[in-house]
Order: structure tokens, then C-alpha cells, then sequence
């Protein structure tokens, strides 16, 4: 059953893969190896508009969202008891179970509202989109660091404590650099979220602000195109590259910890 599922899976992009190289313009007819789409894909004005401004999006949503999302796991993990805390989780919690088209509706009245009131924003874009994108992926970024700093011993950050150091050099001495294999986990997960969201990205932007997500679904509603085929190819190859390149960084990350923990250990055995 599990090679069926991951053969469902891959096969498709396999075959999507071989297609992206057929000279027809017609995708189900094979008519010969080319490259011909890679070249009308790259000659796109429309299409590299989109990709860059998924990219600005994309980025300063990884990056905002992995900065509040840490800051919102820290509170939960760390201050087990204060004023909120309950609401404080469901809120967090809340954008992971609520259906796209719910949440994208409710930041569109949000934005239209706030037009109204106080004049901004002006017009829907970046702007909007990114705030959009920041609100959904800080929710999953704030698991990954719960789930993260559940799993941690906190014996190097209460060393530190008794050997003087104040909270805040804990934090970033000791506790960041642990957390560093989950902050890197949650920015490229905010970053794919961002890069992949469509929904919620149609609500909230305006004339002019198309994410490549808007441009490929607006062209494959009038049929199916060799160039798609070729654009939706780069983002496979670049996708798996990503995962392969964080996953390495991933693992020597952890090896360095285990490392550093052993040395700590022996150490510690050694004064006693």
C-alpha cells in the first residue's frame, strides 16, 4: 500500500516532468523531444512578474511569520501559566483547523473595512497578501517551535542561569541555537505555505497582483499548456532541491548538538 500511494504520487510528476519537453502544442500528443517552452516560458514578462512578486511575498512572510511564530511558541512552552493563555492557544491554534475560503473572506472585509475607517490601504497588493500570508503560517511556525522546545532538555539553559547569565543572552546563547533546526523548519515551511497558497491570495489581492499560484490557475482554465507543464517542472526541481539542501543542514545540525551534548556530559563527569 505504501509503494501504491507513493507510486500515485510521483508517477504524475514524472509524466509531467517528460511532457514539459514535448515540441507539440499539444500537451496529451508526444511529438518529439524539445525545449522549445522552456524558452517561451523564460520570454514571459507575465510569467516572471508573478514569480517575483511570489518571491517578495513569499519571503518576507517566512521571515515575519518564523519571527512572531518562535515568540508565540516560546510563550506557550516557556510561561505555562498566565492570564489568556487559553485563548491565547486556541488563537493560535484556530488558522490551522479554519477553512481557506473562511479566512480569506474575513481579511478581504478586514481590509475593505479599515479602507473605509482610516484609508488604508489604499489598494490591494503585496501588502495585503503578505499580512494574509503572515497570519496562517505564524500558526504553523508556532507548533513546530512547541512541538520543538517540548522536546528539549532545558538543563544547558538552567546551567546557564546558575553560572550568571541573564535571560536574555540564555536566550540567545542557548535556547536559539537549539531551536535552530525548528526555525529553519518553520521558515521553509511558511515559505511554501506562502508560495503554494491560492485561495486566501485571490481574495485579498487586487488588479495587477497576481502570485505565479493566480497565474498558473487562470491559464490552465482555458486548457491545458506545454509551458505550465515546463514552469510547474522548475518548481519540482527546485522544491527538491530545497527539501534535500534543508534536510543536510537539518542533520548536521542535530549531529553538532549530540556532539555538544556529549561534551557537556563528559565534563560533567569529569568535575564529579
Amino acid at each position: 500500500m505504501l509503494c501504491f500511494g507513493f507510486t500515485f504520487l510521483y508517477v504524475p510528476m514524472v509524466l509531467l516532468i517528460v511532457y514539459s519537453f514535448n515540441y507539440s502544442k499539444i500537451v496529451p500528443v508526444w511529438g518529439g523531444w524539445s525545449t522549445r517552452w522552456y524558452t517561451v516560458l523564460f520570454e514571459s514578462e507575465e510569467v516572471w512578474a508573478a514569480i517575483t512578486l511570489s518571491l517578495k511575498i513569499a519571503l518576507m512572510n517566512a521571515t515575519f511569520a518564523t519571527m512572531l511564530g518562535a515568540l508565540a511558541g516560546l510563550a506557550l512552552v516557556r510561561f505555562k501559566s498566565f492570564r489568556g493563555r487559553t485563548l491565547f492557544g486556541g488563537m493560535i491554534s484556530a488558522p490551522l483547523v479554519m477553512p481557506e475560503v473562511i479566512t480569506g473572506l474575513s481579511l478581504l472585509l478586514l481590509f475593505i473595512t479599515l479602507g473605509q475607517l482610516i484609508g488604508w490601504p489604499t489598494n490591494r497588493g503585496i501588502t495585503t497578501i503578505t499580512i494574509a500570508h503572515i497570519t496562517f503560517s505564524m500558526a504553523y511556525v508556532a507548533v513546530i517551535i512547541q512541538s520543538r522546545l517540548t522536546g528539549l532538555d532545558q538543563s544547558l539553559e538552567e546551567a546557564a542561569e546558575d553560572l550568571g547569565a541573564k535571560p536574555f543572552r540564555v536566550l540567545i546563547d542557548i535556547t536559539l541555537p537549539l531551536l535552530a533546526p525548528g526555525l529553519l523548519a518553520g521558515w521553509l515551511l511558511a515559505f511554501t505555505l506562502s508560495i503554494d497558497d491560492l485561495v486566501i491570495a485571490s481574495f485579498v489581492s487586487g488588479p495587477g497582483a497576481n502570485t505565479l499560484p493566480m497565474l498558473i490557475y487562470s491559464r490552465v482554465r482555458l486548457g491545458l499548456r506545454p509551458d505550465i507543464n515546463a514552469m510547474a517542472t522548475i518548481i519540482i526541481i527546485v522544491v527538491a532541491i530545497g527539501v534535500c539542501l534543508a534536510g543536510w543542514l537539518m542533520m548536521r545540525q542535530e549531529r553538532q548538538r549530540q556532539r555538544d551534548m556529549q561534551l557537556a556530559s563528559g565534563d560533567n563527569i569529569k568535575q564529579d
